[in-house]
Formats: structure tokens, sequence, C-alpha cells
């Protein structure tokens, strides 16, 4: 999704125009004068769909946010994106993204343990190495595509994490994206794509999760069969569709947030050298590409009794979708939104989510970024982009799918990555 600023002398867009469920709107359109319209004068939208669906489009900072804490108003049990709009989830109340408290509260509380920054922090080392070998092809002074490596950033760590087998590692980062990019030209593997996604990664778990009975393992796979939520083991869908979940959040949000940072930096060109000139900014420069990012676009919840946003009535049983990218442009809360700004402080964004279903991955998240990032400013003085830029066409991954790039190395860069790119070898778990 391109990420632009609105000119103040733009003419009104006509909103009964503007589909928002259309995924190819995101890989070709531009949402971001739309959404800043819909925050001045729709800040509760209703579009209905040639099919008598319809929904509500929530896009202002604090409204977001009230969508996503309140689950007395706000339910996650029929559907959480807009791929499902009106049917049934069949993970509701099973998989912890789609469920409300108590079972939500049972399911994430030990999950939050050992997926907790304390827990990961052993870690680093491994993540490091990933980051270098991954940057190694940069030497070759050739255009490199960095979406395309990003995409297969974080299934080197998280499929470590998870104990899942190396070799299936290319398959499931194809399947998580198709399950979000249906439509998509580069990921529709014939008619029906999103079902057959679906189909493949669940039945992939199911044979993991039976794989695991007798030998659960150290993993977080393992840790999952042996986890006890309220007291009792989690039944074999549960386990399937929560091994899904945290997959697809890993995979489908990571890279987008590295390919948008890495192209506002180009087009930033005096951010990235403030950047590179003190890198104890990585923090906050991390945050800043995060909210710049937003690569979780959305999120969907339904209305659990009637109620008001912005003053606007919202009946019983509404589908509300709340964009991430809208609230993380507000003005009411950011200054300047539209200024990208590493060392932007304070900075709340809601690119993990907000409430109790906050990003559970965010710590893994947060470690695999700051440290691509600490090496990225260690190695490369400057990109230059080197081709043509394709987006995604999902209405819930804002993500570059094509960003070739050269690099002007540092001249400490060449001995760390030609070290990282000559060791050959899975990295250690």
């Amino acid at each position: 999704m391109r990420i632009t600023v609105p000119q103040p002398d733009t003419p009104d867009i006509d909103l009964a125009s503007i589909d928002f469920f259309d995924p190819n709107w995101y890989a070709t359109g531009d949402p971001h004068p739309v959404w800043a319209q819909m925050r001045r004068d729709a800040p509760v939208h209703r579009q209905v769909l040639p099919d008598g669906r319809e929904f509500r489009s929530v896009t202002r900072y604090q409204d977001v946010r009230a969508v996503l804490r309140d689950h007395t108003r706000f339910t996650s049990e029929r559907g959480t994106l807009l791929s499902i709009l009106g049917g049934t989830d069949p993970a509701g109340g099973k998989m912890m993204a789609a469920s409300d408290p108590p079972v939500h509260t049972a399911l994430r509380t030990p999950m939050a343990k050992v997926l907790s920054a304390r827990e990961l922090r052993s870690g680093t080392p491994r993540i490091r190495r990933i980051v270098q070998r991954m940057l190694a092809p940069l030497l070759d002074g050739e255009p490199w595509d960095l979406a395309a490596a990003g995409a297969e950033f974080p299934i080197m760590f998280t499929g470590g994490l998870m104990g899942l087998p190396e070799s299936d590692w290319p398959r499931l980062t194809r399947l998580t994206t198709m399950a979000i990019a249906p439509e998509d030209p580069d990921f529709r593997d014939g008619d029906g794509a999103l079902a057959a996604a679906h189909h493949e990664l669940f039945a992939y778990f199911s044979a993991q999760v039976r794989g695991r009975r007798q030998d659960p393992g150290d993993d977080l796979l393992g840790f999952l069969v042996r986890m006890r939520a309220d007291g009792r083991a989690l039944r074999h869908d549960e386990l399937v569709y929560n091994c899904y979940s945290l997959l697809l959040g890993a995979n489908v949000t990571t890279p987008h947030a590295v390919a948008a940072t890495v192209l506002a930096c180009v087009e930033n060109p005096d951010e990235y050298r403030r950047w590179t000139a003190d890198r104890s900014m990585t923090p906050t420069a991390v945050e800043e590409g995060l909210r710049w990012a937003s690569p979780a676009n959305h999120f969907m919840r339904y209305a659990v009794a009637d109620t008001k946003l912005s003053g606007e009535p919202i009946a019983a049983g509404e589908a509300v979708v709340a964009w991430l990218g809208s609230a993380n442009r507000d003005d009411r809360v950011f200054a300047e939104p539209y200024r990208f700004d590493l060392s932007r402080n304070p900075n709340q964004h809601v690119a993990f989510g907000y409430g109790p279903h906050y990003c559970i991955g965010a710590p893994l998240a947060r470690i695999a970024l700051r440290l691509l990032f600490d090496e990225i400013t260690a190695a490369v003085e400057e990109f230059e982009i080197a081709g043509p830029i394709e987006h995604l066409a999902s209405t819930f991954t804002a993500g570059i799918k094509r960003l070739p790039v050269r690099a002007k190395l540092f001249p400490d860069a060449e001995r760390l990555l030609d070290r990282a790119r000559s060791e050959d070898g899975p990295i250690p778990v």
C-alpha cells in the first residue's frame, strides 16, 4: 500500500466510490487521503456490498482503540478479518485471536510468558546471525529485492522457535501470504486460494500436533502441546488454530515493516543519515517504522449491543472494521503525522493492535527488527531504488512485495557480511 501525504488542496473524494473491501485498491490505490477525509468528516463510515453484506469503517485513533479494547461492546468471536465478513469463523472461541475473555485470557496468559522479551532474549545471537546472512547479498552490488528477502526473514526465527522443519519453511511462507492475499496475482494459486491455503496449513499443523503427542519437545509447539488453559490441556483443534495464528501473525506483518521502513529512509535521506550517525536511535526508529508501515491494516469486530462511536450509532450485530493505518496518522494524537520522524517520542502507535488482543508476538518482532536495523545501519550508508516497487493486494496486510534496491556500504560492512555469506549450512537453534 502506498504511503502518501494528503495535500490540503485535494478535492473531497466521493466516499461512496471507494471499495474498502477490494484488496486491489490497496495495491494500486491511495488510502491515506481517503482516511484523512474520513477522520475529518465520516469517522464511522458504512459500506454495503453488492451482496448485501455491510460493515462500518472506523478511522480515528480513539475509536480504533475503543473497538479493540472493549470486548463487552465488540466481540472477536465472529471473525476478525474482512475476508470472512458475514460468515462464521470456525476458530471462534478456540483460537486466541478469535476469542473473548475468559477464553482469550486462559489461552493468552501462559503463551505470553513463553513469548515475553525476557524469555526470548537468549535467542538474540541466532537472530543476529540470520540477519547478517540475509544481508550478505548486498556485497554483490547488484539489485537486491529487499521485500522478497524480508518475506523469508520471519520464518527463519519463528519456524525455529516453533520447531518446524526448515525444509517446510518456504512453503509455509507462501501459504501464509496466500491466506492474507488470495487475490494477489502472485499468490492466487487457482480459484479458492484462501480456502486452499487454510486447508493445507490446518492439515500441516494437524500432522505436526499429532507427531508431538508422545514427545512434545522443548520448542514453542511442544509448549503448546503441554500447555494448560484454566487447568486443562488444549484440544486438537485448538492447538491447530493457535499454531496457525502464531505463524500467520509473524509471517505477514514483520517483513512489510522492514520494507516500508527502508523505503521511507530512501525517501527521507536526512533521517536515515541521522540514524546511521547515531545508532542508539534504533529502538525509537523501529517504533516509527512500525507506525509508518502499519503492516496489519485492519482488525474487525462485531458490535455486541447497540452503542456509539464518535457520536454515531452502531447497531448490535454490525461489523466494525478498525483501520490501524488511519489511526496511526490521526493528528489528534500524532504531531505532524505524515512526517517520518525517527526520534518521535511519544509514539503510542497501534501497529500491534491494542487492548487484550495486543499482538502476543510483539516482543519477538521488536527484537528481530531492532537487530535487523542495527545491522543495516552499521553496514549500509545509503540505499537507492533499483527498479519498480510493487504492493501487495490485500485488505489485511499493508505490504510491499517487490522492493529492488542497491546499497552503498560502509567500509567495515564487507568484513562482517562476507563472513556471514561464507558460512554454509543451517544456523544452529
